[in-house]
């Protein structure tokens, strides 16, 4: 059986393109099925000639469509190339790096590249937040990187722990950023920008993105809310211009496709629900619930190599976990994707049942 190198990012179908003879099916990038919003392309094709200039530097009408679609000023708004870009900024500004795992391998990858100090704790058996621990360790001058939906487990903090992290935050005199890049394929019973606005975001952000939800990895725009008084040390070590005219175009125009929203929110619900109830249907692996578009499972009989090979030859191409401080070998992730597609993931687990 042939060894493949460690996965630390989905999406990479381009390296194991000549192992299969037909068009492989990516589960392993968590990317809303439908595409992005109508209208898109036509919009970004009629505002080509921007590119003839520099962007707003200080993306005034950007910003005003990202406040009126989170719901805060425009004034709260920061901005990065991705929300890795936003990710890296704000841990610049801090002196250690808090984060609980199984998570997203960048927030420590940031943290050790900037040469801050990381602290890595763990989330406890259910992939929930140690509330304890945290409170033990959390001191004056960290900031705490969380995933909301976590990534690679699928879970979204409730809103009661969402309040008591951001109480021990506030008294430790730390930092909260969340990571909610998933968010949109969540349900809808909190938000946490309008949780914490009442605190006018202090010593927090909420990070979101046009990657996921909005099917645009390759326009490569992060936003996030937070404090005025933290935009303002945001601004003085970001890049300029790190926002480009076409990434500009688009986050000016996919807010208000309500239609597009809406709909991805439902048709994302549904085939969550028809692909967890059809793996836990299953013998040979454990499921367990997401409340973003991707499923985190348990292989109870091979290991992340085989069943990863055993895809790629059916043309589906899984995330392998090992890469995932916290996750061994009998663990990978599968991206909800469209219902055919959805059904040949289903089947292949079947067929994997009698090898």
């Amino acid at each position: 059986m042939k060894k493949f190198d460690a996965m630390f990012h989905g999406g990479d179908v381009l390296t194991y393109k000549g192992l299969y003879d037909g068009e492989i099916i990516d589960f392993s990038s968590n990317i809303n099925p439908l595409g992005p919003p109508e209208g898109l392309y036509r919009e970004l094709m009629n505002n080509f000639s921007t590119l003839k200039s520099y962007p707003d530097i200080k993306y005034r009408e950007l910003k005003k469509s990202i406040g009126e679609y989170l719901k805060c000023n425009s004034e709260n708004v920061v901005l990065g190339n991705g929300a890795v870009e936003i990710i890296n900024n704000f841990i610049q500004l801090f002196h250690r790096v808090v984060v609980f795992l199984p998570s997203f391998s960048e927030y420590e990858k940031r943290g050790n590249v900037l040469g801050k100090e990381v602290l890595k704790l763990h989330l406890n058996k259910e992939f929930r937040i140690d509330i304890q621990a945290l409170n033990e360790t959390l001191k004056k001058g960290d900031i705490l990187v969380i995933g909301n939906p976590n990534n690679p487990t699928g879970l979204r903090l409730k809103k009661e722990e969402i309040l008591g992290i951001y109480d021990i935050v506030v008294q430790k005199k730390a930092f909260l950023l969340l990571d909610e890049a998933f968010f949109e394929f969540s349900q809808e019973d909190y938000d946490s920008i309008e949780l914490l606005k009442s605190w006018n975001f202090k010593r927090a952000a909420i990070i979101r993105a046009a990657t996921k939800f909005f099917s645009l990895p390759g326009i490569r725009l992060g936003y996030a809310c937070t404090s005025i008084d933290m935009s303002k040390e945001y601004k003085e070590i970001e890049l300029p211009w790190s926002i480009n005219s076409m990434a500009d175009c688009a986050g000016r125009y996919i807010f208000k496709c309500r239609d597009f929203i809406e709909k991805s929110k439902v048709y994302i619900n549904g085939e969550r629900k028809f692909l967890l109830k059809e793996l836990s249907k299953l013998d040979g692996i454990k499921v367990f619930y997401t409340e973003s578009n991707y499923i985190l499972i348990k292989l109870l009989n091979w290991n992340e190599d085989f069943v990863f090979c055993y895809f790629l030859k059916k043309g589906l191409l899984i995330r392998k976990c090992s890469s995932f401080e916290g996750l061994d070998k009998t663990y990978i992730r599968v991206a909800i994707k469209d219902r055919k597609s959805n059904m040949k993931l289903v089947d292949a687990f079947k067929e994997l049942e009698s090898v």
